[in-house]
């Protein structure tokens, strides 16, 4: 949601400003903000049509390619004036993670909720719009491109295309994606992500009558392994409450999410089995980590099995030297506008973790500073100020990244 300057009145998430004189650019935010691409059923279809439209206004060729049945990808083409060169990608995506609806229940506006507005990475198209029209044009070609799934693991988005034909022909050099709010001052920006691993363990154990002692029960196994895992969980949680120097994405991050088992209140259950949801950050050894849990698993008693939902192995970062020609651009751009870059490891999962995976640098940066963190939350909020100064850094950004100039040898084989 786009509240007043001074931010959300009293309100609270449904409150909004009424569009007659606003910024066209809000306008169009709120318009996005209004289509109902939330899971587990998004429409993409919507999502689609708002899309076609935008890229006849701005005059861009659009290109679809379905990776799955409804699972579309779009991106549009600004094409360089040199277009041999590497191009700049400007990720975003189109899906939304689902709402509880008990929070927005006595919304006066639900047209405006604000679920999606800290994921903001849309403001590509005005950045864009506001270039054309003042008649810049770029050196390197610079594509805007739009997936789906991104809020459920990326599996048929990002993480699918990546492999993908047309993802080597865009020639990328460089990537931007979307950060997170920041409630100082300053900027954040990302140069790598966790891993994301979700885990479940299942513990088998002797069933019975709930009336007796039964030995080596799928329970006791079962809460050794929630010991370990949450005992190891409040050591990484001390060890960022005593550092200065850490962020949260500097340390492993272990939340049980889901515990299953039983059948009645007498009777004691073969199996049970408890769920996993782990962020590590790219300085741990993932190897030595998993070897942890298969000890733990042991130490918890015999024929504990696990399985991953999701495991993502590559620890890729992006350079943030100042030699290196593509952060140099993005960092002396940024101190040019006065504005102070911190640099994290970015705590959750985005698509950049697929970019970086097939060797292409890739930033996670979301201008909104002086902003609350509300990701996903029910009262999520964007204050307007904020919205339109980024893009107007976006702009800059833009320009800057499509300049970058040639490196030796640099060509585009698909040309």
């Amino acid at each position: 949601m786009l509240p007043d300057k001074d931010g959300p009145s009293g309100g609270g998430p449904c409150s909004t400003q009424g569009s007659s004189g606003e910024d066209p650019s809000v306008s169009l935010f709120r318009e996005y903000l209004r289509l109902k691409t939330v899971h587990p059923e998004p429409d993409y279809d919507a999502a689609l049509r708002f899309l076609d439209r935008i890229a006849e206004e701005l005059d861009l060729p659009m290109k679809k390619i379905e990776l799955f049945p409804r699972r579309v990808l779009s991106i549009m083409t600004w094409e360089g004036t040199n277009p041999a060169l590497k191009s700049i990608l400007l990720n975003s995506h189109t899906d939304v993670v689902p709402v509880y609806q008990v929070c927005h229940a006595n919304c006066p506006y639900p047209e405006h909720l604000a679920l999606c507005s800290q994921d903001w990475n849309k403001v590509y198209i005005q950045a864009i719009r506001r270039l054309k029209a003042e008649g810049s044009q770029p050196v390197r070609t610079v594509h805007l491109m739009f997936v789906p799934d991104e809020e459920v693991g990326g599996h048929k988005g990002m993480e699918t295309f990546v492999t993908h034909p047309e993802f080597q022909k865009l020639n990328i050099g460089f990537a931007l994606d979307e950060g997170l709010a920041s409630p100082g001052e300053a900027f954040t920006v990302f140069y790598g992500e966790r891993n994301p691993w979700w885990i479940t363990i299942h513990c088998p154990g002797n069933p019975g009558h709930g009336s007796r002692f039964v030995e080596n029960t799928a329970a006791e196994k079962l809460r050794s392994i929630i010991n370990s895992f949450m005992d190891f969980r409040e050591t990484e949680k001390q060890r960022l409450n005593m550092s200065q120097c850490f962020t949260l994405g500097d340390v492993t991050t272990v939340n049980m999410t889901m515990v299953q088992g039983g059948v009645a209140y007498n009777v004691i259950p073969a199996e049970m089995e408890v769920s996993f949801d782990l962020r590590i950050p790219p300085t741990v050894n993932l190897q030595g980590f998993e070897k942890q849990i298969k000890l733990w698993c042991k130490e918890a008693g015999e024929g504990i099995t696990y399985e991953f939902a999701q495991k993502h192995m590559n620890q890729n970062v992006t350079s943030t030297e100042e030699s290196d020609p593509w952060w140099n651009a993005f960092s002396t751009t940024c101190k040019a506008m006065n504005m102070v870059l911190e640099k994290e490891i970015f705590p959750a999962a985005t698509d950049s973790r697929f970019i970086r995976a097939v060797g292409i640098p890739a930033v996670g940066f979301s201008p909104m500073n002086r902003t609350p963190i509300l990701l996903h939350d029910h009262n999520e909020f964007l204050n307007e100020q904020v919205f339109l100064s980024g893009i107007d850094v976006y702009q800059r950004l833009i320009l800057a990244l499509s300049s970058v100039p040639a490196f030796p040898d640099e060509t585009n084989p698909f040309l």
